[in-house]
């Protein structure tokens, strides 16, 4: 029993970060700006869930930003600028991000132009389409008699 004291205090030693908060409106404000931001390690995690120790440091920083007044804009350029646009999970809209934003629209478009070019394409050859000619009946026949051929041998 003892060695399980003695061993279960390393397992709980990490526990939640806790933070000091005026009001519960600072408090969500604060939830809200680690929900928004991505671990630069863990590939698609928020830092409000990822158990990193980088996480743990954006979180700290967010934290004394906040406490030293900054607006969720600077406090999130600031990461920005400190660990690169991917910490964004919406990155900005500006030139380098065009194809980005744009590739979906083009996608739904081009898509779109595929659809239109079936449809009418089916239309123009509806029920007037041209029947096989006497050759190309013949040629089908001998496929399919060499194929039936196939079968029973």
């Amino acid at each position: 029993m003892t060695l399980v004291v003695l061993f279960a205090g390393p397992a709980v030693a990490d526990v939640a970060d806790v933070y000091d908060f005026e009001s519960s409106s600072q408090e969500q404000r604060y939830q809200n700006l680690i929900s928004e931001l991505r671990c630069p390690k863990c590939q698609n995690q928020n830092i409000a869930d990822s158990n990193s120790p980088i996480s743990k440091d954006m979180r700290d920083e967010v934290y004394l930003m906040m406490k030293q007044g900054a607006s969720n804009e600077a406090i999130v350029e600031a990461l920005v600028a400190r660990f690169g646009e991917f910490v964004r999970y919406k990155p900005e809209f500006e030139s380098r991000t065009f194809l980005l934003w744009a590739t979906p629209a083009i996608a739904v478009f081009v898509g779109l132009l595929v659809v239109a070019g079936v449809v009418i394409r089916s239309r123009r050859a509806g029920p007037d389409a041209p029947a096989l000619s006497e050759e190309e009946k013949a040629r089908v026949d001998k496929m399919l008699a060499a194929q039936e051929q196939d079968r029973t041998s």
